[in-house]
């Protein structure tokens, strides 16, 4: 089976071609994928803390932990980098492509795995730090990029978006080997809430799992619909485009011209530079990098979208994009305390 997950005949057909196979017809597995040492490794963190439930991993039609099973679903599309650069070209990102993302990913979809394996949000203690789990999911959110009430791990300040978010990425904050959590968070609200996980979990350290559902929702042998229906029905759904509040300063910084294949492409430019000035301009706004990360991430989309070139020598593009980077960074933060309290 690893062999037809890494070898498959489609791998090499054409986009048009390969949008037309159904999700269940590509024979995909986890096993022998980069994807499986991403898994062991959050099993062993879990191990480390003493937590001795085994959650149950399928390859799925996106990332998430069905209510009452204590295990996750991982979108197919990891499973081969032919399906990751068709990810990548129909939604403009690769959701946890990466190894640093794969485990953000993991470690966050586990506190929800976690959570259903001991029924955690039923407990008196969790609803005091962390709220009702019977709340609604709202359709939409507006975070506050300046709260300092829930920890930040996930992109979009996901911590906010309702309470067993809340939970999860505080879970993934506390598990995060090395995450320095008291150090990173001290004075913030937030922390209470890591400190409220860690004696969530050594209640339930050494315990076997409450819930031991062996169900895979939505696996991928239930999935018989068309990667093109796929596609289509998630963009109607995630509705994928940035924001076009940047357009103005990006032509101005950037060339307009796609056409110019010998300039390399604006979002290439951002990704090798980005970092770097990523850290210049949190130094600059008062250590809010989380914030110009995601707006940072917002801009590089928006670059691809309008198929951007940097036609600039290198060094004044930088210095000029940091001052753009940082000008939207304290308007998306500034507007965020507007909108909510601190």
């Amino acid at each position: 089976m690893a062999e037809r997950s890494h070898n498959p005949p489609w791998a090499t057909f054409e986009r048009e071609a390969l949008l037309d196979l159904r999700i269940c017809d590509l024979g995909l597995t986890l096993a022998g994928t980069w994807i499986e040492p991403m898994i062991e490794r959050v099993r062993g963190e879990l191990a480390a803390r003493e937590l001795v439930f085994r959650p149950r991993f399928w390859l799925s039609d996106e990332w998430f932990s069905p209510a009452g099973v204590p295990g996750v679903g991982i979108p197919f599309y990891l499973a081969h980098p032919r399906l990751m650069r068709l990810e990548r070209h129909q939604m403009f990102e690769v959701e946890g492509g990466t190894r640093e993302g794969c485990l953000r990913l993991l470690r966050h979809e586990l506190g929800h795995a976690v959570d259903h394996a001991y029924r955690l949000s039923r407990r008196k203690d969790w609803r005091d730090v962390f709220g009702s789990a019977s709340l609604p999911y709202p359709d939409a959110y507006r975070p506050n990029p300046a709260s300092k009430r829930f920890v930040q791990h996930l992109d979009g300040w996901y911590a906010q978006a309702h309470p067993d978010e809340d939970f999860a990425e505080t879970f993934a904050v506390w598990m995060t080997p090395r995450a320095r959590w008291r150090k990173r968070y001290r004075g913030w609200p937030a922390l209470r809430k890591l400190e409220a996980v860690e004696q969530l979990m050594r209640s339930v350290a050494g315990k076997p799992a409450q819930v031991r559902s062996r169900a895979r929702p939505y696996s991928l042998s239930t999935l018989r619909l068309t990667l093109r229906t796929y596609y289509k029905r998630k963009r109607e759904h995630y509705c994928p485009g940035f924001s076009t509040d940047y357009d103005r300063d990006l032509l101005r910084l950037f060339d307009g011209d796609p056409t110019n294949q010998r300039l390399p492409t604006a979002a290439a430019f951002l990704r090798k530079h980005g970092r770097g000035i990523r850290h210049q301009v949190a130094s600059w706004t008062g250590g809010y990098e989380f914030t110009v990360d995601q707006v940072l991430k917002d801009i590089t989309g928006r670059c691809m979208e309008l198929k951007l070139r940097a036609s600039a020598p290198e060094r004044q593009l930088k210095l000029e994009f940091a001052i753009l980077l940082t000008v939207h960074s304290m308007t998306y933060l500034y507007r965020g305390r507007e909108w909510h309290p601190v």
